[in-house]
């Protein structure tokens, strides 16, 4: 069985359930309500694996690939940011959905998953040796509250703080291009965002966007869930850094950034004397720690002296936004 096509459109920037793009492959659905089984099966697991050497704990992603395709990516020692590492193993199992049930297998056949119902069963030929449990998720920063002295940039009541601004579905802010009408230098910034489930798109046109810190600096918003976590994906500052984890949860999860920025130093010529640095966490976790930026980021403002506003990229997916709050230092 697979994936419903879409019924709804997206007109004059409001989000519907689901939506029809020119690409008759680009299914988009922005309610969970809507999208079907490929989006209930998809996501991640999380239990241990009895092996020659003992028991051991694996995390589970698996991506919805459209069609009733999926690919998962097992872990070993855990999920991303909770167990495993980059230097950690992982196993790749392709497969469909037949009859309501997800199955997959390893490249050389050695293990097969059945998924169903939120369960992943593990299977070593016709033998069953393990059963996971879907988790979900959620960033511990996800909701935060303002501290005293904060400035909100949007609260869901109103975009009077951005210029070319649009609310979707009545209180989220859209990956429209907007930009703050303030302007920052040294701060930290609190946001939350959605990535709409896109089964059949694959890497940029999956749930773009990206949030450019001073207008300069481009944090890429993408549903890289599963993926390998590279500077053009979720987390990465495009063309500059990859994150030292890829930390995406699932599409139409709600995710955070909570940033801490040191904006650039000029002398009074206008010559740069120090570059930028940045610390990022992502749902919670460091991806980039006390990290220099060398160079601005290219589809905004260049580097310069003068502060700047921060800037949501529009790029044709109904990214969504929330909760968004920034701390002048």
């Amino acid at each position: 069985m697979s994936v419903a096509r879409c019924s709804f459109v997206v007109l004059a920037g409001a989000l519907c359930g689901n939506l029809l793009a020119a690409d008759p492959n680009a299914v988009t659905f922005t309610d969970p309500e809507q999208a079907g089984i490929d989006y209930q099966i998809q996501g991640e697991y999380l239990g241990d694996l009895p092996t020659d050497e003992g028991d051991r704990q694996f995390g589970v992603q698996v991506i919805a690939r459209g069609d009733g395709k999926f690919r998962a990516v097992a872990h070993q020692g855990g999920l991303p940011g909770a167990g495993w590492s980059r230097s950690d193993e992982t196993y790749i199992f392709d497969g469909q959905l037949e009859d309501k049930v997800a199955q997959l297998e390893m490249a050389d056949g050695n293990y097969q998953l059945q998924l169903s119902e939120g369960v992943l069963d593990v299977f070593r030929g016709d033998t069953k040796v393990a059963e996971f449990p879907k988790v979900n998720r959620t960033s511990p920063t996800l909701g935060a509250e303002p501290p005293d002295g904060a400035l909100v940039l949007f609260d869901g009541s109103s975009t009077d703080a951005w210029d070319n601004a649009e609310l979707a579905d009545g209180k989220w802010l859209g990956a429209t291009g907007a930009s703050t009408k303030q302007t920052f230098g040294d701060h930290k910034l609190h946001i939350e965002f959605r990535t709409p489930f896109m089964p059949n798109s694959r890497g940029q046109a999956r749930g773009n966007s990206g949030v450019y810190v001073q207008s300069r600096y481009e944090v890429q918003v993408l549903d890289s869930f599963g993926l390998d976590g590279r500077n053009n994906e979720c987390g990465g500052i495009y063309s500059i850094a990859r994150p030292v984890v890829n930390m995406c949860l699932p599409p139409l999860a709600w995710q955070t950034y909570d940033m801490d920025f040191t904006a650039a130093s000029y002398d009074a010529e206008g010559k740069k004397t120090q570059n930028a640095r940045i610390t990022i966490r992502h749902n919670g976790v460091v991806i980039h720690d006390d990290l220099e930026l060398p160079k601005g980021t290219p589809g905004r403002h260049p580097e310069g002296p003068e502060p700047d506003g921060l800037f949501l990229q529009h790029h044709g997916n109904p990214v969504v936004f929330r909760n968004i709050w920034v701390v002048q230092k």
